[in-house]
């Protein structure tokens, strides 16, 4: 009679693979060999199509049959059962391969797409990896394909089918069902399939089209650099070039403040993003790792709002060369003077806001308000001496070089490497958390301007930890249930799961009025021992 070890009281580490597992474990194990065979190689396998549907059925279908067998026949609800004595899911040796071959797969993508196979063949003809997702590519956009289709087609085959995953683990919850439902709808039809078949229709447009329309400014930093305006301006691509430029700027001002004031930030970055969808799809297993430490949540507070920051500097300083060197055009010639004066008067306008607010604000706010306003009026000293001196240059430093900068050490080593590589290692919002300025926008608006917040029920918290657990955005939530406290955090992007692990019922997802929204007497035990209210 064999012996079997349980290594926890919570439940059953041993787990014996049932055969739809390992139908699906094989059948992913097949795509995995057929990319890492050509990649390391260089091989070109033919038929093309046929490896490709292969490739594609594997990761699709392997997954989703994995998870049928992990699930069925147990009771709905969420089952982390081993995570931590899980050698992919616990920093061990699979997940240290794991996130050495997403950032060796990353490194090629960004320096060296001749690995992949990317135009290295007679006459510019693609080989290797890159050559099996030629026929999808001729399908979808008539033309070859590059390393950057080959990307989209493996980030958006991980958000459907990972999500069909994450729909069957938490399948006794709607909002998880509903919420994972648009996660998917947005990466296939807006952030994949709508970019490529707009770019086939439009052989000769110069890059509007290459937009996901709801990537948003300044997540997008590349949304308002001269390439990309002309492209949208240029008669050859009207309507639908300037239609994409006025939209991306009311998605900006507009739609995402409004939308953020309402329901918080999760609307888009749980709901739409596609850097949160592959996070919450994909990155779902490696949530209980993100760091609850009160040292990490100063570097994330200090971090992601200097990202910010720099990217608005960024984007100023791009726009200003911009209207230096030519007219600005947007339906009709204006001459670049015009330019000029929108550019000052958005940042005059913002000021404003800023020392509105701060002295509307109370406590710790007010500073951020008057430091946000003082580097606002920096900006506009500068740009204006700039402009009097007849410097194409807003702060006497190469625009250019500025945005190369940044998208060599944020948009490609922190978003791409560090933010999807390290996954198994740091968690799966290791980017949302620290780096993205979209969050950190949203955030602001979310901390002090929103009907959003989780409401506590600190009565029944039994104090088992789960809620601060799985949190990925790295909140101790259960500091906050144990005082009945609301949990109003800039950086919280209301995924839900919190709520969702609570065996008791304590949190709840919650918009309603502003008035009461950060309750600021808590219930605390006090020293004899029973609940009270801090004076």
């Amino acid at each position: 009679m064999g012996t079997t070890i349980n290594y926890s009281i919570a439940g059953e580490k041993t787990q014996n693979l049932n055969l739809t597992q390992k139908i699906g474990l094989t059948l992913a194990s097949i795509s995995l060999f057929i990319v890492l065979l050509t990649w390391m190689t260089g091989i070109t396998l033919t038929p093309n199509w046929l490896y490709l549907s292969i490739l594609i059925f594997g990761f699709s279908v392997g997954p989703v049959l994995y998870a049928v067998g992990t699930y069925k026949g147990i009771p709905a609800g969420i089952k982390n059962n081993g995570v931590y004595f899980n050698s992919l899911t616990n920093r061990g040796a699979l997940g240290w391969i794991g996130a050495i071959i997403l950032t060796l797969f990353y490194v090629c993508l960004y320096w060296y797409g001749d690995w992949f196979g990317d135009g290295t063949g007679a006459k510019g003809a693609n080989e290797g990896l890159v050559s099996l997702f030629d026929p999808l590519s001729q399908l979808i956009r008539g033309k070859a394909a590059d390393k950057w289709f080959l990307y989209g087609t493996f980030y958006t085959i991980a958000i459907v089918f990972l999500g069909v995953k994450f729909m069957i683990k938490y399948r006794h919850s709607k909002y998880h069902l509903i919420r994972t439902i648009v996660v998917m709808f947005s990466q296939l039809v807006l952030a994949y399939m709508l970019p490529y078949i707009l770019e086939g229709l439009n052989a000769t447009s110069g890059g509007y089209y290459s937009l996901n329309p709801v990537n948003s400014w300044p997540l997008n930093y590349d949304f308002m650099t001269g390439y990309r305006i002309d492209a949208r301006i240029a008669p050859e691509n009207q309507p639908l070039g300037v239609a994409y430029l006025v939209w991306g700027i009311i998605l900006f001002l507009v739609v995402t403040p409004f939308v953020t004031y309402l329901v918080g930030k999760r609307w888009y970055c749980s709901w739409f993003c596609g850097c949160g969808g592959l996070a919450e799809t994909a990155g779902d297993n490696f949530r209980h790792l993100s760091d609850k430490s009160v040292k990490a949540w100063k570097i994330e507070r200090w971090l992601v709002h200097s990202i910010m920051v720099f990217v608005m500097f960024m984007t100023i300083a791009v726009m200003y060369s911009y209207f230096a060197k030519s007219e600005f055009k947007l339906m009709m010639y204006f001459p670049a003077e015009v330019g000029y004066s929108l550019l000052f008067g958005l940042l005059g306008l913002a000021i404003l806001l800023f020392l509105f607010l701060y002295f509307k604000g109370k406590g710790k706010s007010r500073n951020f308000m008057l430091v946000a306003a003082v580097i606002g009026i920096v900006m506009i000293v500068s740009m204006m001496l700039s402009y009097l001196g007849n410097d194409s240059q807003a702060f006497g430093i190469n625009s250019n070089s500025i945005k190369k900068g940044y998208g060599f050490f944020v948009g490609a080593i922190f978003s791409g490497i560090v933010g999807v590589g390290f996954y198994p290692l740091l968690g799966n919002r290791v980017w949302c958390r620290f780096g993205c300025p979209m969050a950190g926008y949203m955030g602001i608006i979310q901390r002090f301007k929103s009907r959003f917040r989780i409401t506590t029920n600190g009565g029944q918290c039994i104090s088992c930890g789960n809620c601060s657990t799985y949190c990925e955005q790295g909140i101790d939530v259960r500091w906050y249930a144990q005082r009945g406290q609301n949990i109003v955090r800039a950086s919280c992007v209301g995924c839900g799961v919190c709520s969702s692990v609570c065996p008791r019922g304590v949190l709840k997802l919650e918009n309603g009025p502003e008035e009461g929204r950060v309750n600021e007497n808590p219930i605390i035990i006090g020293h004899d021992g029973h609940p009270t209210l801090r004076k």
